[in-house]
């Protein structure tokens, strides 16, 4: 007994010269319009399919860059050229613990603690007879 997958195959089995030609000839076609790949025609697809698409974005996009660069730029202290920087990031270990150690140095005069006053509570009873009555 032949299956359904048997006689779809015996049927079509006459159609199969033809598609393999079909395929064929449409993979030379593709290659014969394609060219080998070297950086020029990668730089040129990117080209055209990333930039050129989307250039009002990557102009603004460098536009803000420019902007942000400008300020930066303008914000900036002009460093003297003999001084050397006196920053804590420039000192060594030990004159940053110096510095740490005025800094936050605890220049409050020492109060003298109290004595501790003794806390005696009182029974619970009574006030357990207060809230009854």
């Amino acid at each position: 007994m032949k299956t359904p997958r048997d006689i779809l195959f015996a049927r079509h089995q006459t159609a199969q010269p033809k598609l393999e030609a079909i395929r064929q000839s449409a993979v030379a076609a593709a290659c014969e319009r394609q060219p080998q790949t070297t950086a020029t025609t990668i730089l040129q697809t990117l080209w055209l399919e990333l930039i050129l698409p989307s250039r009002r974005v990557w102009s603004g996009l460098a536009t803000v860059w420019l902007l942000i660069l400008a300020v930066n730029l303008t914000q900036r202290e002009p460093s003297p050229a003999g001084k050397i920087a006196t920053a804590p990031a420039m000192m060594s270990f030990r004159e940053q613990q110096r510095w740490m150690n005025e800094l936050f140095a605890d220049r409050t005069p020492a109060v003298e603690a109290e004595p501790s006053k003794t806390f005696s509570p009182k029974p619970r009873t009574e006030i357990y007879q207060l809230i009854s009555v």
